[in-house]
């Protein structure tokens, strides 16, 4: 079985930011960082529930430029920022959703 690094390496990997709309995905991983402020981002995101293995998708995105992003997780839509959205890794596709 193939561990989440070798997938975060793989063609089928995007960033949450770079997701088509209303494509659901799994999430794969958080990108580590050594920046301080990131480094709280990142743990804020996995506190919400940014999760490997969890089903996301963008529901919607404000103009002009994307953002932010409405991001559904769960049975929950989270705003988050293109910046924010950046720092989650997922594949296409999802196992399960709901």
């Amino acid at each position: 079985m193939p561990s989440i690094d070798s997938a975060i390496s793989s063609s089928s990997t995007l960033r949450l930011d770079q997701l088509p709309p209303n494509q659901w995905a799994t999430v794969l991983d958080l990108q580590r960082t050594d920046v301080p402020e990131d480094r709280e981002l990142v743990l804020r995101l996995t506190e919400i529930g940014f999760v490997p293995g969890e089903a996301v998708r963008i529901v919607a995105s404000g103009v002009p430029g994307r953002e932010p992003l409405a991001v559904r997780l769960g049975h929950t839509t989270f705003a988050l920022r293109r910046h924010e959205a950046s720092f989650i890794h997922v594949t296409p596709g999802a196992a399960r959703h709901g």
